[in-house]
């Protein structure tokens, strides 16, 4: 059911029930204020019975007691219609006066005869009349005086009301439902207009038009989260045409590398040896790299977003595991390593490629005869070498992708390490900073950004490590 369905639904039915309620009230109301009446009458034509028969119903006939005549009566009313029975004590049941009604006697009416107290109202039918009835006690000879009042006029009234009131609800649901249909395409409409620049925008992809935040306060938060998200879809397409085109630039030479010399080796018959297997080499060396560039490609393709798999995982594991890959790789470099305990909740692959990202920079920059130093404190990641460190132009572009410093192109890599490494950081709010160390050298410190993980055991910090070449 759509929106503007629902509205009119809603409003109908709220409107229905209130023109329920007054219905229902307004019919109770003048039900009650009729029998009212009506009973009013009753009590003063009861009063007036009693008071013409000098306060006692009379007696019933062959006691000796009746009253002058033997008979009781009933007041003159100007003709007004009404019934009255007498019931005594001993079940005698007189009627008084010209009545027309045999009144019913209960086993109430009996009691209140008996004990000459009490009173009561009730409505009775008899012979498809309907009347109110009053009971009242004549206390001097303990009898019963039933007077009744037919209803015929308030029942005809009532019933008048009734159509009256199911036309007026009938009315009023009908007004509702019309009135709901306009309210909800007017208040919808602005709604309308904002899905159709919306879809107008998602079509055809137009991530540079923005959407205007005019209107109610509603519609211009809702226009205001709309263009964030593009401008988040706007950035991500940049950011992917630009790893696109990046990667095809950097793809190309490679490609071109190893095409000549495949094609070289396979016309490499009478070439010595030594050639040959230099070639081979070559081949597959060029091969790692491309490999090592796609990886690297599909890494950073993944985005800055955090990953699906988190765990808890101790930093300073991963920092030493890193070391001793680095040891067996660059036997000839000394390392220095001062690791605290740290835990954190993270992606393990994502950090672990991180970690290893940065070692490996400072290892095609440190001298043989000076430390690679590498310590984990506060829950910052810092690694020092003591090579040429950064220019001062190059510190702005150390993390951008496929960036490489003039004197790093001679070097082996694609210039997406560290770029992978401020990616994973910024996964979960952190950072990555590349610096000068004062007395020579680069420095670069990551954090990445979450917190560490409570209820695991701790453990006593690692003492300094120095590995030395042999």
């Amino acid at each position: 059911m759509s929106l503007r369905r629902q509205i009119t639904a809603a409003t109908t039915v709220a409107v229905a029930a209130v023109a329920l309620m007054v219905g229902v009230a307004g019919y109770l109301s003048a039900q009650s204020h009729l029998i009212g009446d009506t009973r009013s009458q009753l009590r003063l034509r009861a009063k007036s019975f009693l008071q013409a028969n000098n306060g006692s119903a009379g007696t019933p006939s062959g006691s000796g007691k009746d009253h002058m005549d033997g008979t009781p009566r009933a007041p003159a009313f100007g003709g007004a219609p009404g019934d009255f029975q007498v019931v005594f004590a001993n079940g005698t049941v007189t009627a008084v006066g010209s009545a027309t009604h045999d009144l019913p006697v209960t086993a109430q009416v009996k009691a209140i005869a008996r004990t000459g107290r009490g009173s009561f109202y009730q409505s009775v039918t008899v012979k498809g009349t309907h009347l109110e009835m009053l009971t009242v006690a004549s206390p001097k000879d303990h009898a019963a005086v039933e007077v009744a009042l037919p209803l015929t006029e308030v029942d005809s009234v009532l019933h008048g009301l009734l159509i009256t009131y199911a036309l007026l609800v009938a009315a009023g649901v009908t007004l509702a439902g019309l009135i709901g249909t306009l309210v909800a395409r007017a208040a919808l409409r602005p709604i309308y207009r904002f899905t159709d620049r919306t879809e107008v925008v998602t079509r055809d992809l137009h991530t540079s038009v923005r959407l205007e935040g005019g209107g109610a306060t509603e519609l211009q938060r809702l226009a205001g989260s709309f263009n964030q998200t593009l401008d988040a879809l706007e950035r991500s397409i940049q950011a992917q045409r630009h790893l696109i085109a990046d990667a095809s630039h950097e793809l190309r030479t490679p490609m071109a590398a190893l095409r000549s010399n495949i094609q070289i080796f396979l016309e490499a018959e009478a070439l010595p040896p030594e050639e040959r297997a230099e070639l081979q080499e070559a081949i597959v060396a060029e091969l790692d790299e491309l490999t090592q560039l796609v990886a690297d490609v599909l890494d950073l393709a993944r985005g800055a977003s955090p990953s699906d798999h988190i765990e808890a995982i101790e930093l300073d594991v991963l920092v030493h595991e890193a070391i001793t890959r680095a040891r067996r790789r660059a036997p000839q470099l000394e390392f220095e390593a001062e690791l605290e305990p740290t835990v954190i909740s993270n992606a393990p692959e994502r950090v672990a490629r991180a970690i290893g990202n940065v070692i490996e920079n400072a290892c095609k920059w440190s001298p043989p005869d000076r430390p690679v130093e590498v310590t984990l404190r506060d829950g910052v990641f810092r690694v020092r070498d003591y090579g040429p460190g950064f220019k001062p132009s190059d510190i702005a572009h150390v993390f951008d992708r496929f960036y490489r410093a003039d004197e790093s192109r001679r070097l082996p890599g694609s210039g997406l390490g560290l770029s992978i490494v401020r990616q994973a950081a910024e996964a979960y709010g952190g950072n990555a900073l590349a610096k000068n160390a004062p007395d020579g050298g680069a420095v670069i410190e990551v954090v990445f950004g979450s917190r560490p993980a409570e209820g695991l055991v701790q453990k006593p910090p690692m003492p300094r490590q120095v590995s030395r070449p042999a």
